[in-house]
């Protein structure tokens, strides 16, 4: 049966199973029938696709270098929509000296806590992020928890917003398989300063630590995470919707976490590396 025609199955009344349920017997993933794709022009959509590839080439171009690099490809746009379009795709230029930009006084701001930092046992601090993914008539958001002794990933949601609650309640699944880490490190943005993030790390007596504004390098691991995980597969492949999407990344994830392995953990996976020093 076409996953189109399954989805139409799905009912809401008050009489029908509930919707979990239904996708279950329907063999459909929850995401492919809350969630549809966020939307763009076909023009918009191929400049944020080569804005994410870029991205993981030249975390450095500023603005300026990008629309220079993008009128040379042929495509018509200026600063404003540009600018638009990098915040979709959440690129954060890195600086190679300190950003003059003024943060938001309003949001909270906590020091990086991983500097010097010898990291020797799972759960002694976690990174999480959030990044774009392409799909072929539109694009989603993937948030993502590593543990930064490992690399394993302990949780991981897609959505079709960026919201705070949404990046708490994948985080709270996480905890709730793996235990709490002693520090959870993010970027600045402004899903990981709001009150709903923060009272969710609070609430759990995890230590806060962010990168500097404009270093993105702080959070180095889990930018591997997102090259691994587009370049291996998600450039490999063209979704057309949530469901299919979910299920391409929850196999990736398996092998990630599962089969493939790491140089820097001495040619073992993840998983072996997390839980033979569990405590």
């Amino acid at each position: 049966m076409a996953l189109s025609t399954r989805r139409e199955m799905i009912e809401r009344d008050l009489k029908s199973p509930c919707v979990s349920r239904q996708c279950k017997l329907l063999g459909l993933h929850r995401s492919g029938v809350y969630y549809t794709a966020a939307t763009e022009s076909e023009d918009n959509l191929s400049i944020m696709e080569f804005l994410d590839k870029q991205y993981l080439e030249t975390p450095f171009y500023g603005v300026e270098r990008l629309l220079a690099l993008l009128i040379l490809k042929g495509y018509h746009i200026n600063h404003k929509r540009l600018r638009r379009l990098m915040k979709l795709v959440r690129w954060q230029t890195l600086y190679p000296q300190k950003s003059t930009t003024i943060a938001d006084g309003k949001a909270a701001k906590y020091p990086y806590l991983l500097k010097d930092l010898t990291i020797t046992r799972p759960n002694q601090a976690w990174a999480v992020d959030i990044t774009y993914i392409p799909m072929r008539h539109g694009f989603m958001y993937l948030f993502a928890v590593i543990d930064l002794y490992s690399r394993y990933v302990t949780g991981w949601s897609l959505s079709n917003t960026m919201t705070a609650q949404w990046c708490a309640n994948t985080l709270e699944q996480a905890i709730a398989l793996h235990g709490k880490p002693d520090i959870i490190n993010s970027d600045q943005g402004s899903q990981f300063t709001s009150d709903a993030w923060i009272d969710c790390l609070k609430s759990h007596d995890i230590k806060i630590s962010m990168d500097g504004r404009g270093r993105a390098i702080d959070n180095v691991f889990i930018e591997r995470l997102w090259r691994s995980v587009k370049y291996e597969h998600v450039y490999l492949h063209v979704y057309d919707d949530g469901n299919q999407l979910w299920k391409g990344l929850d196999w990736y994830f398996r092998f990630y976490n599962n089969e493939r392995l790491h140089q820097n953990l001495g040619y073992v996976t993840p998983v072996q590396w997390y839980y033979s020093r569990a405590a």
